[in-house]
């Protein structure tokens, strides 16, 4: 892209980025629909406005053997909000046959394995995250968002906030991960976040305004559970109870 359509493309993408929040749409479809734009403009080098129907179908055609189903859709609707709210142009569908779904049941970690993997994380933010997230049954984001005052330590219960489908809940909060969250928030002691970022010395950490990285914090876990000689695909467990021992190792 020369300049000046760098500059319009800049324009656009902002203004989509206003529009999705004046909408009400959650941060995770903000960065999806954002960054549907921001792929499909890259393989053209071109502003978005210019593409032609033809364009955008070769594209898709590519975009469903190169990515999931799930990223395709995402991204035809990102692109459908950005034509109809920002371009304000009629969007022409785009038709794409969803591949049959195939079922697959994950695989399960057994209470010894659990164990296993939480006693060989050896950073403490690490090894409280994973306690937390098995002992709690909490997906990612659940357990990365979570701040001091959602801690009920004294009704031993946890309060989730925005939630799958937007919805809050309370989960019971075990002894051992109530001691486990306590001994990570004396080490950095951050006046909200349970899991701050932990970038740079204890006064950085503690001045932190997010969580730890989403992708930083899987790729974490996978090191150890391949340094545990794991080999299941997926880290689902129906286990509520684990009993993995907290040491005070550095944050």
């Amino acid at each position: 892209m020369d300049k000046a359509e760098t500059n319009r493309f800049h324009e656009l993408y902002e203004r989509h980025l206003r529009l999705l929040k004046l909408q009400g749409k959650s941060q995770k479809t903000i960065d999806a629909y954002s960054r549907a734009v921001r792929r499909i403009s890259e393989h053209f080098d071109c502003c978005p406005d210019q593409l032609s129907l033809e364009q955008r179908e070769k594209y898709f055609s590519k975009l469903v053997v190169s990515h999931s189903w799930s990223t395709v859709k995402v991204d035809r609707n990102g692109l459908q909000f950005f034509w109809k709210h920002v371009l304000k142009r009629d969007w022409q569908w785009i038709k794409i046959i969803k591949p049959p779904k195939i079922h697959t049941i994950p695989d399960i970690l057994t209470l010894i394995e659990i164990e296993n993997l939480i006693g060989a994380t050896r950073k403490l933010r690490y090894r409280v995250f994973l306690l937390t997230t098995y002992s709690m049954g909490l997906r990612l984001e659940e357990a990365l968002s979570l701040q001091v005052g959602d801690i009920d330590a004294e009704r031993k219960r946890v309060h989730i906030r925005r939630g799958k489908g937007h919805k809050d809940r309370l989960v019971p909060l075990p002894d051992l991960t109530c001691e486990g969250l306590r001994a990570l928030w004396r080490k950095h002691r951050h006046p909200q976040l349970i899991f701050p970022n932990a970038n740079g010395s204890l006064k950085t950490i503690q001045q932190a305004t997010t969580h730890m990285d989403r992708g930083g914090t899987q790729k974490a876990m996978k090191v150890v559970v391949t340094e545990c000689g794991i080999k299941k695909k997926s880290l689902y467990t129906p286990f509520a109870t684990v009993s993995p021992l907290i040491s005070l190792n550095a944050v």
